[in-house]
């Protein structure tokens, strides 16, 4: 066997080239079937827990998951952290069709309705069909899951979030949205 440095380096290429393909087909892999995702930052501009860091959006072929990274979430109630997603599913109707409110703190509720705008006055009636929504405080995630056929099994989606909280003094934080208020993610077909 000829064990010179030239031929090393040249195994130890070959090995290092075997081992990036074999990682990149793994990685791949990973990213579920017929989905397609979206990942947008936000920068830290609130000074609470519920600050908006990032959203994430995938489109699969059964599910809308929506998830948020925030910084610092608490478990309690004195956090007052919440948020919506509002959901657009129509590209010809100008604004969302769904919101999905909930609270981020641990004995609170959440909710998924009809929606014709961002006012309050605008928000309709619950929606009935599979959704879950799960507060990760050591990730610091939140994770929204809905089942496309509740929201009509779009063909493409987009969102926009808004996050608060309430200091504690009592007082509430200013609206963090992510990006510009009202303004949507790009699309994610599914």
């Amino acid at each position: 066997m000829n064990t010179s440095p030239k031929t090393s380096a040249r195994t130890a290429a070959r090995l290092g080239a075997a081992t990036l393909a074999a990682a990149a087909l793994t990685l791949t892999q990973l990213a579920p079937a017929g989905a397609d995702s979206i990942g947008v930052a936000d920068p830290k501009d609130l000074g609470h827990g519920v600050d908006l860091r990032s959203v994430e959006v995938e489109h699969g072929a059964r599910n809308v998951v929506i998830t948020t990274t925030h910084t610092d979430l608490r478990e309690s109630f004195r956090s007052g952290s919440s948020g919506s997603v509002f959901i657009d599913t129509d590209p010809t109707d100008t604004g969302p069709e769904y919101v999905f409110t909930g609270g981020f703190f641990v004995g609170t509720d959440y909710q998924l309705v009809t929606t014709d705008g961002f006012a309050q006055g605008a928000v309709g009636q619950p929606v009935e069909g599979s959704y879950r929504m799960r507060v990760d405080y050591d990730r610091e995630h939140v994770r929204i899951r809905i089942a496309r056929d509740a929201i009509g099994s779009p063909a493409e989606v987009r969102v926009a979030v808004r996050v608060a909280g309430t200091r504690p003094d009592g007082s509430t934080t200013r609206t963090d949205w992510l990006g510009e208020p009202r303004t949507f993610t790009e699309w994610v077909a599914q």
